[in-house]
């Protein structure tokens, strides 16, 4: 990719930045309210999974003996932004919606420090095999689109199905020129990290502004998200912006074996045509024999937010195929 290319990129990835890290201003706020896990928001028909993790906790909708679905925000997101799709899925679903600690007013706990989307990982691969989940489809955004990856690559017999919604295996190749690594993306990463943890709770405001405009085209859509950012810890958000930067998932891909569906949208930079979308996706993911990759237009990163008739049409679609 040549570096005119990534200055566009970056620009539409660092967005992701943006959301992050803002609102730690409420943060406390929304921790208080979310301190009982076995709460239940009015209107809604989910309960907390008897699952002991510091890590995470889960909320499951439907009732047991439905097929099982694994559905993962992204970075200082809720399971809210999944309302639309436990809707759309009903009956014949158990709907397994991850929350993270630490984002969306979740209590920090083990996310206090160092990696979050491995640990995390690794724990969902533990909650799979602890209930007894035959084969779960697995769908993550963003950030949940990297721990989705990191479940199949690292535990290909754990799922059934995967779909990554608008994530590269390494987020890091857009912080640099052709041929970066982790290791040299590393200062970048820190960089990016330390200017996260260390504005001030008015800068994160204006971020916040500035990343969901950019990550949400419809403007009704918006509120969710951005309360949910407000609701996020600050540190817990720097230091997993860190690890995506620096994870490249590109090695492991060989070791996924279960059927993999990618949905993205066109980089949101006016350099960057729907063509050299499609052909740094391609390229992202060419270690993946038989992946299925669709981009979908018109619609910004939260592709189920903006797009949700398409999205479900491609989830449809993708759950049923043999």
């Amino acid at each position: 990719m040549n570096p005119q290319l990534l200055t566009g990129v970056i620009a539409a990835l660092g967005l992701l930045a943006n959301l992050a890290g803002v609102g730690a201003a409420r943060a406390q706020e929304g921790h208080a309210a979310h301190a009982e896990h076995g709460a239940t928001p009015a209107g809604h028909g989910h309960h907390h999974a008897a699952f002991e993790s510091d890590r995470l906790h889960v909320r499951v909708d439907g009732a047991e003996g439905g097929r099982d679905i694994i559905l993962i925000p992204g970075l200082s997101s809720s399971p809210e932004v999944w309302q639309g799709t436990v809707d759309h899925l009903g009956a014949g679903w158990r709907v397994h919606r991850i929350h993270i600690q630490g984002f969306a007013g979740a209590p920090v706990e083990g996310n206090a420090e160092g990696p979050v989307a491995a640990p995390v990982a690794e724990e969902i691969a533990r909650y799979i095999a602890e209930n007894r989940l035959n084969k779960p489809v697995v769908v993550g955004h963003s950030m949940g689109g990297t721990i989705g990856m990191m479940l199949a690559a690292r535990h290909p017999d754990a799922v059934g199905k995967l779909m990554v919604v608008d994530m590269v295996p390494f987020m890091g190749a857009m912080f640099g020129p052709p041929g970066t690594t982790a290791e040299s993306v590393a200062p970048t990463a820190d960089t990016v990290s330390a200017s996260m943890a260390n504005a001030t709770p008015a800068d994160y405001q204006q971020r916040a502004a500035a990343a969901v405009t950019g990550m949400i085209a419809t403007e009704a859509k918006r509120e969710g998200p951005l309360h949910d950012t407000a609701t996020s810890d600050q540190q817990v958000a720097a230091h997993s912006m860190r690890e995506l930067i620096t994870t490249d998932l590109r090695p492991e891909l060989p070791a996924i074996t279960v059927p993999v569906e990618v949905l993205y949208v066109k980089f949101n930079d006016a350099r960057m045509t729907p063509e050299i979308t499609d052909a740094i996706y391609h390229g992202a993911f060419a270690g993946l024999p038989g992946v299925k990759l669709q981009r979908i237009d018109d619609s910004a990163h939260f592709i189920m937010l903006d797009q949700p008739e398409a999205f479900y049409a491609a989830l449809d679609a993708f759950v049923s195929a043999d």
